[in-house]
């Protein structure tokens, strides 16, 4: 499967597709508040099939409601049902049910089988209107969903999902393996048997955070409701926007350039989000769980691996040379000289090639995690 994104040309008849989402937002709350009070009445989980059918029934009885096609409405209801099932499969590790939202800030909705037709070019029909969009690219395959999505600026996209048919990148082979340590003051340290490498994160959020200040400032002080707040509010998420696909660019462009280099990348299992509540801002600007999705999805696209280490493994305190490891390291110590035979190993390199070594052992053992699914592009 494969993912494409389409930005839709700004039109006065878009407004029948922010009415349609609009009307999603409200079934969706509708649903929620269903599932509660069977629950509450009943003590037992209110299938799908019911909810549907019911639904249905009062689909016919309000026009506003119509707006969605009987499609979205039928996905509104798998979606809310995944979402309970995962809830009471997992609550006890903090998962909870899914909750109401505000109808002006829900997003999208989808058609799977019905409601919209290709007309050719860059037109598509949606319901009985036919809409514009930017063509980025052709739509090659058979088209399996259609998205359409409202961003925090109120422009619309087209997500469409459609079967991956087109042939793989022609593979080069480099016969190289490396492994890559992610840190905090060096985004990655690089070893590929030889060299040492250090790659330094941009830190888009850094370099733009006073004008992302000061927007929200100047956003702070606008009366609730006027016209100049909702003006502060865009030109805030305008900056946020602007960190991200700077940020996303990077990214790709990286992630070519890495799988250009090696057959094998070799990566250390990371518990992101226990990081992220010990250094907050700084791991959320780095984005590495975002950048290892990029990067599996370049190299299942060039047929190259991805291999992860257990986090467990003393990267950090096991000598590269005499595998001896330390009892303790603590975190601002960043060299260290091994008692066994006396090398002194940098923290993030040594790392580094601990993480090349033991990923070079497990490949074709059945340690390869699988590449996640395709996502947008």
């Amino acid at each position: 499967m494969k993912t494409l994104k389409f930005k839709l040309y700004n039109h006065k008849r878009n407004r029948y597709l922010k009415r349609s989402i609009n009307a999603a937002g409200v079934i969706y709350n509708h649903c929620i508040t269903l599932y509660r009070r069977y629950y509450r009445m009943w003590g037992k989980h209110l299938s799908c099939a019911k909810l549907q059918a019911h639904i249905a029934k009062l689909r016919k009885r309000n026009s506003f409601w119509q707006l969605v096609g009987s499609q979205a409405v039928q996905d509104i209801c798998q979606r809310i049902e995944k979402a309970y099932q995962l809830f009471f499969k997992h609550h006890s590790k903090g998962v909870r049910p899914p909750g109401f939202k505000k109808v002006k800030k829900y997003k999208s909705f989808t058609l799977k089988q019905a409601g919209y037709k290709f007309l050719g070019d860059n037109r598509v029909k949606i319901g009985s209107r036919i809409y514009q969009y930017w063509t980025s690219r052709e739509i090659e395959g058979n088209v399996k969903t259609l998205t359409i999505k409202r961003t925090s600026l109120g422009e619309l996209f087209m997500v469409v999902v459609v079967d991956d048919r087109s042939e793989s990148e022609i593979k080069t082979t480099t016969g190289k393996i490396a492994g890559f340590d992610f840190g905090l003051r060096t985004f990655l340290t690089c070893f590929d048997g030889f060299n040492t490498e250090k790659i330094e994160s941009p830190q888009f959020f850094k370099q733009l955070l006073n004008s992302v200040q000061k927007a929200s400032g100047q956003l702070s002080r606008k009366l609730k409701g006027s016209t100049n707040r909702e003006r502060a509010r865009k030109h805030l998420i305008r900056k946020h926007e602007t960190i991200a696909n700077c940020r996303r660019d990077w990214f790709w462009k990286l992630s070519h350039e890495l799988t250009n280099k090696f057959d094998v990348l070799c990566f250390e299992t990371l518990n992101l989000k226990g990081i992220q509540r010990l250094w907050g801002r700084k791991v959320s600007d780095l984005a590495f769980g975002e950048f290892l999705q990029v990067l599996e999805w370049v190299a299942k696209k060039k047929g190259k691996q991805v291999v992860f280490v257990d986090r467990w493994l003393p990267s950090s305190k096991t000598c590269h040379s005499c595998n001896h490891v330390l009892e303790s390291l603590e975190l601002f110590i960043r060299e260290w000289r091994c008692p066994s035979c006396q090398i002194v190993n940098g923290r993030d390199e040594n790392a580094s090639k601990v993480i090349q070594a033991v990923g070079a052992s497990s490949v074709g053992l059945g340690n390869v995690r699988q590449p996640l699914a395709a996502i947008a592009v």
